[in-house]
């Protein structure tokens, strides 16, 4: 079966045509992304596998239209890779938030759709346009089924005493206001994945998975199911990222609003635009950046990479002691699987915990390359697992339209 897999962003759509013929077996065709929707000049890189990559640029208003680029180019006689688009068996969409509604992906129908869209408020910047890729399809395309994959699900399984805040109790019970957590699906992904590189059975293994990236998340996972998770109401929440600051006493923010006279929508850009990486080294939100200016002797730099490390070993700490132990530690994500420092620092130390570092299989990792980190010898294993959170997508929907 080949299904169009859509990551629809509120000014772009990232996507992937794969074949899929089971659950373990699959081909990507072609990959791409369309930016800028709803400016002036838009743009769509298409990159066919065995083809080279092709380009546009022309406006592109919104979504459908997006959408309706990719389909051209995927059947285009130069640069496609299907001759009609009636080889396109199902479309998965990626949805950030699920809320409470979706401990699993949904075969998207009427309820599934308003339920998303109930979410807009937990997640407005993410939630809209996927919505949008889906009604997109259903214009386009309207005779294939789709597949919504939430990044919220995994994370479901959490215990009460884990997703609840010390709040008034009614702002849960009206509102539902709580820890949601985020990349689950990457998390989901790269344990199994890290359990199949190490021998070890998904559901009955003690797991810390760290998706690091310029957005960034740490999960407990214990027998197959996520028991708590960095990432909380919203994706600000957890760790230090790119540009959000993660976890601060609130009573910090309270201060600064008063202090400055600023509104909550500019309270709001502070804590998830200008703060992080960005916000304390002055430099970039990219970590590539942030060490050549460390590197180059900026002390901002150095603070921030610091920091960095500081919080992703202080989770690492907290979950070990919540799992009461861990088989296993795996990175992901762009910084998690690219910067061979950042799991020195983050394993560092934690001899007392089992983990026995091979700083030399650490050190001379390449890009895409997964490895285990640890020494034979280690009690705690240690995994560089890359995440294909597209390819997830595509097999959940494989999974549930075959059901």
């Amino acid at each position: 079966m080949k299904i169009l897999v859509l990551n629809c962003g509120s000014s772009s759509i990232k996507y992937q045509l794969l074949d899929v013929e089971g659950k373990k077996s699959s081909t990507l065709l072609a990959k791409g992304q369309v930016e800028r929707i709803g400016l002036s000049e838009g743009m769509l890189t298409h990159k066919p596998e065995g083809k080279e990559k092709f380009e546009s640029n022309q406006p592109i208003p919104e979504h459908s239209v997006g959408i309706n680029l990719i389909l051209s180019a995927l059947t285009d006689p130069n640069h496609g890779v299907i001759e009609s688009l009636n080889e396109i068996g199902a479309a998965g969409h990626r949805v950030a938030h699920g809320g409470e509604f979706f401990s699993d992906s949904a075969i998207v129908n009427p309820t599934v759709k308003q339920q998303i869209e109930s979410c807009f408020e937990l997640a407005p910047l993410h939630n809209p346009p996927a919505l949008k890729g889906i009604q997109s399809i259903e214009k386009l395309l309207p005779t294939i089924q789709q597949v919504a994959v939430f990044d919220t699900s995994f994370h479901s399984s959490m215990p009460r005493k884990n997703y609840l805040y010390a709040l008034p109790y009614k702002y849960y019970d009206q509102m539902r206001i709580r820890k949601y957590g985020f990349h689950g699906t990457s998390h989901k992904y790269v344990a199994q994945k890290a359990c199949a590189m190490t021998g070890l059975d998904f559901e009955t293994s003690k797991i810390i998975t760290c998706h690091i990236g310029n957005g960034a998340s740490i999960t407990a996972i214990k027998n197959g199911k996520s028991v708590d998770t960095s990432m909380g109401f919203t994706p600000v929440d957890g760790l230090m990222m790119g540009t959000r600051c993660g976890t601060i006493d609130p009573g910090v923010l309270l201060y600064i609003m008063e202090k400055e006279d600023i509104s909550t929508s500019k309270a709001n850009d502070v804590i998830n635009k200008q703060s992080g990486l960005m916000g304390v080294s002055g430099v970039s939100s990219d970590m590539r950046d942030v060490i050549t200016a460390a590197n180059s002797g900026n002390e901002c730099a150095q603070i921030s990479l610091d920091m960095f490390c500081a919080r992703v070993k202080h989770y690492v700490g907290a979950y070990f002691a919540q799992l009461e132990g861990a088989d296993l530690i795996v990175f992901t994500g762009g910084i998690g699987e690219n910067e061979a420092f950042l799991r020195y620092e983050t394993l560092k130390g934690l001899e007392c915990m089992g983990i026995e570092f091979d700083t030399k299989v650490n050190d001379s990792l390449k890009k895409g390359d997964d490895a285990i980190i640890t020494t034979q010898s280690s009690k705690v294993k240690a995994v560089v697992a890359c995440t294909d959170e597209e390819l997830v997508i595509a097999t959940d929907t494989y999974r549930l339209l075959r059901a």
